[in-house]
């Protein structure tokens, strides 16, 4: 089965919505999310015909555990649960999700009454275990104070690096996703000065820039760690974080979302971060963001999720 991928090529929108369900197990809920899912375009359509220059998109995702009972179908080559990640010091926490619905616009209002509309329809089918509304941050910022997603691929490298090809051509179009919900402690990383927080980054605060790369044996920046790269070159993921904050809760902070071709890519990242590279010199970004979630989704083609009600063998 091939087709189209859905939006994740989308450009970084204002208003983001993270909505991660688990299906209750109840009567029916298997085939009422089915039928909800498959029609996600019609939805879309519905709230987005009253503005569509605010580019109203939803991404959906499917975890590992409801996979073959929702599709009917194998599981894509690298599809299974988060794993978690133990280091010395920090933990990539690995946590529930069978549904992932990332919702984006322009506007604020139209996310959340795709958000509304699409919870009637699924009515007690789910139950959400995490729900985070996302903003743009000044220049597309974090609330660390520096420019998030400028690694990101472009133009024909996007494909490339997010979208299953014929290395599984049952999912051709289609693309492994990876949510974290991280919280920092502002106080304390505003109590760095700048150059200590660009030595962890590993960028220029003011102006993005690259610094050099630490020595092999060093201790390495974000920036380092976050870089995969083997004989074949280098494997890009995509990133859509986005900030959130509730300051009368004291509470801030960076909602990672990763889209890839190659689940492992990123796996590989995330290892790279919490073990460290050597192992032990952890990513000291970690000292100051502490991962609450980690699930882990595939986001099949446009083409196949309207298609999850037929039978696979006429696909």
């Amino acid at each position: 089965m091939s087709g189209g991928p859905q939006q994740i090529d989308a450009p970084l929108s204002r208003a983001t919505v993270f909505l991660v369900l688990t299906v209750t197990g109840g009567d029916g809920a298997i085939d009422t999310v089915r039928d909800v899912v498959t029609g996600i375009d019609d939805l879309l359509k519905t709230v987005g015909f009253r503005d569509p220059s605010a580019l109203l998109s939803c991404t959906v995702g499917i975890g590992s555990d409801i996979w073959a009972q929702l599709t009917g179908r194998p599981h894509p080559s690298e599809l299974h649960p988060f794993r978690e990640i133990r280091g010395e010091k920090h933990t990539a926490v690995a946590t529930p999700g069978d549904l992932l619905f990332h919702i984006r616009a322009d506007r604020t209002d139209l996310c959340v009454e795709f958000e509304r509309l699409l919870l009637d329809q699924l009515g007690d089918a789910v139950r959400a275990v995490d729900e985070v509304s996302g903003f743009r941050y000044f220049d597309a910022r974090d609330l660390l104070g520096f420019i998030d997603g400028t690694a990101n691929p472009v133009g024909p490298e996007l494909p490339e690096s997010t979208l299953i090809g014929d290395e599984d051509p049952a999912y051709r179009g289609g693309s492994y996703v990876v949510v974290q919900k991280y919280t920092h402690p502002l106080s304390l990383w505003q109590a760095l000065s700048t150059e200590q927080q660009e030595a962890i980054m590993g960028r220029r605060k003011a102006d993005n820039v690259e610094l050099p790369d630490a020595a092999a044996e060093a201790q390495k920046a974000h920036k380092t760690l976050a870089t995969i790269e083997d004989e074949d070159g280098e494997h890009d993921i995509l990133r859509d974080n986005m900030p959130f904050a509730r300051p009368a809760h004291g509470e801030y902070g960076t909602y990672f979302i990763g889209y890839t071709r190659r689940l492992w890519v990123l796996e590989r990242m995330l290892e790279r971060m919490f073990i460290g590279d050597p192992p032990g010199l952890h990513d000291r970004l970690l000292d100051f963001s502490t991962p609450l979630t980690g699930t882990t989704f595939f986001a099949p083609s446009a083409e196949l999720l309207a298609a999850l009600g037929d039978d696979p063998a006429q696909g």
